[in-house]
């Protein structure tokens, strides 16, 4: 009997997940709550939000679903992870406890310190004040990240006092973000990379690296994004998948920083039962954390997934149920994928505008904002609106590949970066 399985959330990493579904000989039936126009050509999209947990528990019992894959962090945070289970249902993801890894700052660098996990030094504060005083009394650039979720924009890194000041009333005097907490940490420099783990307790299974690029326009520069696009390198790199990462630096990453989290979140009594991201930088004295997210990355997760050979429900299923995962093998190949954003974004930006993609289109597309009208027309809906995506045997090729295909895609209200991967090109 081929398997049901439910995917929660509705952006490119949904998409990317259920893909991937789609390639296991196990799996029958896909359902994506709320999916999108792109998600529901490979699944049956369900009109239910990601943070709807009593909705989504009914469906999932209702429509006999074996298994469930969680996205965002809010469904995790909102505690949908142990509903299920208290339910009897199998659902890979972390608990409601177990994803404070992400949902708070402060508790991952404590947590860090206790288990002697490279990082930036810090402090945390929640009186105005105190945390204006201890800046005044520090180098710039400094970085204040707000402690809880702010979907990805909860970080700044403050050039200057005045940028500093802003930030801290923004997050502790106005409550942009909600209860008033924030993490300052050092300023460090390097390279950025993303390192995203399958974790089951203390087994931890590490998936091939990645690059994103946060910032909205070429040359790293305007705001910060979700990220504009993402890249990972074939074998002939290393066994990073990144050309800058080592073997021996991709090990250290492993074994003395995603392991360690691992072992110590299980000695809490929290064990992770899904995907533990490691933001991390190679710094001039080392690989270092800068943030952990407790889900897939978006948008690592559309470069990351196409490479797995792995039968990607068996991973899911081992995870949820706290079995041992299968080891992971990797097609060997680079794999780009460039973000098609709304113009405006990250600000205020339309929607409602029409898309068209050439009919004789030949790479992957991971929708990211899109929905179809009344009439099956395909238009944005968001501020990531799309993600277009190569596979080739280098990562030259893969960036040829994916541009020329970029070009193929017409929207009058879309921008993008043309630089992705320029770091290893």
């Amino acid at each position: 009997m081929k398997k049901k399985v439910l995917v929660v959330g509705g952006g490119g990493r949904e998409h990317a997940i259920v893909d991937a579904l789609s390639r296991s000989a196990q799996v029958g039936r896909i359902y994506c709550a709320p999916g999108n126009a792109g998600i529901g050509e490979q699944a049956v999209c369900v009109p239910l939000k990601d943070t709807d947990v009593e909705g989504l528990l009914q469906f999932a019992q209702a429509n006999g679903v074996d298994l469930t894959v969680v996205g965002p962090e809010a469904a995790l945070a909102a505690g949908i992870v142990d509903r299920f289970r208290a339910a009897g249902l199998k659902i890979f993801g972390h608990t409601q406890a177990a994803t404070a890894i992400e949902s708070s700052k402060d508790f991952a660098k404590r947590l860090m310190v206790a288990a002697g996990v490279p990082t930036a030094s810090y402090q945390t504060f929640t009186d105005f004040d105190q945390a204006w005083a201890y800046v005044q009394a520090g180098p710039v650039p400094t970085v204040i990240k707000y402690d809880g979720l702010a979907a990805g924009k909860g970080v700044v890194v403050a050039q200057t006092l005045e940028e500093a000041e802003a930030a801290l009333r923004d997050m502790l005097l106005d409550g942009r973000y909600g209860e008033g907490k924030v993490v300052i940490e050092e300023f460090l420099t390097g390279p950025e990379f993303s390192l995203m783990a399958f974790v089951s307790g203390r087994q931890v299974r590490p998936m091939v690296a990645a690059q994103d690029h946060k910032r909205a326009f070429d040359g790293d520069a305007g705001p910060n994004t979700g990220g504009m696009g993402a890249y990972t390198e074939s074998f002939a790199t290393g066994r990073s998948g990144l050309s800058f990462i080592t073997d021996e630096e991709y090990d250290f990453a492993v074994s003395k920083i995603l392991q360690p989290v691992a072992d110590a979140m299980a000695d809490a009594g929290t064990p992770l039962s899904g995907v533990l991201y490691g933001g991390l930088m190679k710094t001039p004295t080392g690989i270092k954390v800068i943030e952990f997210n407790a889900r897939f990355g978006d948008p690592e997760t559309e470069v990351v997934l196409p490479r797995l050979e792995s039968d990607i429900y068996d991973v899911f299923e081992a995870a949820a149920t706290g079995g041992t995962v299968p080891m992971l093998r990797w097609r060997d190949e680079a794999v780009l994928g460039v973000v098609m954003a709304s113009k405006g974004y990250p600000g205020s930006y339309a929607k409602g505008v029409p898309i068209t993609v050439v009919p004789e289109f030949a790479e992957r597309i991971c929708h990211m904002g899109t929905k179809r009208t009344d009439d099956g027309s395909l238009v944005t809906a968001g501020g990531r609106v799309l993600m277009v995506i190569a596979a080739a045997p280098t990562t030259a090729a893969a960036s040829r590949r994916v541009y020329a295909a970029v070009a193929q895609v017409r929207c009058d209200n879309l921008f993008y970066r043309k630089d992705i991967a320029k770091y290893v090109l």
